[in-house]
C-alpha cells in the first residue's frame, strides 16, 4: 500500500464506502416491511457501537502516525546537531586535516538534504544517495584516522572522533525512523470498519421511511480525510505534511572560521 498514491487510495476508499451505503441501503429496504420498532433499536444500537469501535481504531492508527512524525522531526533536529559539533571540532584536526574535514563534512550536509528531497518513491535515486551518504561516512573516518595518526591526543582528534561517531549515530538513528511505518494490518483493518460501518449506515437507512443522502455522504468524506492526514504523516518525504529540514538547511549557511 505504501507504493500508491495517498489520494488515489483515500479516493478508492470513498467510493467503496459509498457503494456500501448503498448495497445497506437496498437491503434495508427489502427487509423493511419485516422489522419493527424492536429491529430498528437494535440497528441503531449496532451502528453506535460500529461507530465508536471506528473512532476507537481511528484514534489509535492517527496517535501512531503523530507520533512517528514527531520522532522524524526530532530526529533530523539530532542528527543537525551532530553534524554540527563535528563542523565545530573540525578546528581541533591538524593541518590541513581541518579544513578537508570541514569540506567533506559540507558535502555530506548536501547528501543528507538531497535525500530527504528526493521522493521516497524514486527508489534507485533514494539507493544511489544512500551508498554515496556511506562513502562520504567513511571519506571523513579516513581523513579523521589520518589526523589522529598525525596529533594522538585525545583532547583534539579524539574529541572529533567522538563526535563523529555519533553523527553517524544519529544518521542510522534517522534512517531507522525514516523506515518506520503505521502497520499495513492496522489501515487494512481501518478501511474493512468503514465499510462495514457504511454499509450499517445504509441499512439502518433502508429500515426507515426516508433516506438522509447529505449526512452520511459528508460522514464518510471527513473519515477518509482522517485517513489521509493518517497515510500522510507516514510518508515523510512525499506527502504534504513533510518533515521540517531546517536544522540541517541552517548548516549551510553557517560559516565557521
Amino acid at each position: 500500500m505504501y507504493a500508491h498514491n495517498s489520494i488515489l487510495i483515500v479516493a478508492v476508499l470513498y467510493v467503496l464506502i459509498m457503494l456500501a451505503q448503498e448495497a445497506g441501503y437496498r437491503i434495508g429496504r427489502h427487509h423493511q416491511r419485516k422489522s419493527d420498532k424492536d429491529v430498528k433499536s437494535q440497528t441503531s444500537t449496532i451502528q453506535a457501537g460500529t461507530l465508536g469501535l471506528l473512532a476507537l481504531i481511528l484514534g489509535f492508527a492517527f496517535s501512531m502516525s503523530l507520533q512517528t512524525y514527531n520522532s522524524r522531526t526530532e530526529a533530523v533536529v539530532n542528527e543537525a546537531s551532530a553534524i554540527r559539533t563535528a563542523l565545530m571540532r573540525t578546528h581541533l584536526l591538524p593541518a590541513p586535516y581541518d579544513s578537508l574535514t570541514h569540506v567533506q563534512l559540507q558535502q555530506y550536509v548536501d547528501l543528507r538534504l538531497a535525500l530527504s528531497n528526493t521522493n521516497y518513491a524514486m527508489v534507485k535515486d533514494q539507493e544511489a544517495l544512500a551508498d554515496r551518504t556511506e562513502a562520504q561516512q567513511r571519506a571523513i573516518w579516513d581523513q579523521a584516522v589520518k589526523a589522529a595518526r598525525l596529533d594522538p591526543n585525545p583532547v583534539t582528534t579524539g574529541y572529533f572522533a567522538t563526535a563523529l561517531n555519533q553523527m553517524v549515530v544519529a544518521h542510522d538513528e534517522r534512517n531507522a525512523l525514516l523506515a518506520m511505518h503505521v502497520p499495513e494490518v492496522i489501515l487494512y483493518l481501518l478501511f474493512i470498519v468503514f465499510i462495514m460501518a457504511g454499509a450499517l449506515i445504509g441499512y439502518g437507512s433502508g429500515l426507515g421511511q426516508r433516506r438522509t443522502n447529505l449526512p452520511s455522504a459528508l460522514l464518510s468524506l471527513m473519515i477518509c480525510l482522517v485517513v489521509f492526514i493518517i497515510i500522510d504523516l507516514d510518508r515523510p518525504m512525499r506527502g504534504i505534511v513533510k518533515v521540517d529540514q531546517h536544522s540541517l538547511e541552517r548548516l549551510k549557511s553557517d560559516r565557521y572560521p
